[in-house]
């Protein structure tokens, strides 16, 4: 499996994602979007990883190269069929380039709240083995609120709609932090567009001891995470169809 990975912001990577492709023999390539490193050919890659970023999908003013990205997601996931794993700005990015509409939250999400999975989910390969409620870590403001034509819904939360979809057969994405890691927490509160959302949603006190209640969930979140990563492989990865 050849993994080409998109970042928009360096600490805002694979995560725990990193330690499974380590073990299974997997090489990711990784290009920094954001500090406009170039989009390689697509030939010599099998899946394309996209994450999250402090960026919304409609700044194309503001990052022209928001363009650009869409562009290639619409090139690989349509034109090419080949599979997909986006994550926060990578889900809405996938909405937005297959023509879904991404806009702004009522308030941030952000912590700990669990997804519903709905009966589309409870029945997809790639999340065979979850449980319908799952315990998920959130930190986003901004939500898929259409998805585009051919998406199939697979979970949802109280405070937003689309938190898991399928585009085709071949293409995944999550609004929740299923790559979490122990360090997550903090290395995002560092970032201001991340700190000010923190604050927002959990006021001072509960956004300081975030980092202490999510780290009891960890090994929970990382069983979850090596399931998504193993169905995701069975399902689309080398040999399949």
């Amino acid at each position: 499996m050849r993994i080409l990975v998109f970042q928009h912001l360096a600490i805002e990577h694979p995560g725990i994602f990193r330690q499974f492709w380590r073990e299974d023999g997997y090489r990711p390539v990784t290009i920094e979007i954001d500090e406009g490193e170039p989009i390689p050919a697509f030939d010599n890659f099998d899946l394309l990883v996209v994450m999250g970023g402090p960026q919304d999908v409609w700044q194309e003013d503001r990052f022209p190269w928001l363009v650009q990205e869409k562009a290639a997601i619409r090139r690989w996931v349509v034109e090419m069929g080949k599979p997909y794993l986006g994550i926060c700005l990578g889900h809405q990015l996938l909405a937005s380039a297959l023509g879904g509409k991404v806009g702004k939250m009522h308030g941030p999400e952000v912590g700990l709240a669990p997804v519903t999975l709905t009966q589309d989910g409870m029945s997809d390969p790639v999340l065979k083995g979850f449980p319908q409620t799952i315990e998920a870590f959130h930190w986003h403001g901004a939500e898929v609120a259409e998805p585009p034509a051919g998406t199939t819904v697979l979970a949802s939360s109280a405070l937003c709609a689309v938190q898991a979809m399928r585009w085709g057969q071949h293409a995944y994405d999550f609004q929740y932090h299923c790559e979490i890691e122990s360090s997550t927490v903090d290395d995002w509160g560092q970032i201001p567009a991340y700190r000010a959302s923190l604050i927002k949603a959990l006021g001072e006190e509960k956004a300081a001891s975030l980092a202490s209640d999510v780290s009891p969930r960890l090994p929970g979140f990382h069983a979850s995470a090596l399931r998504l990563h193993r169905n995701l492989m069975a399902t689309v990865g080398p040999g399949r169809p």
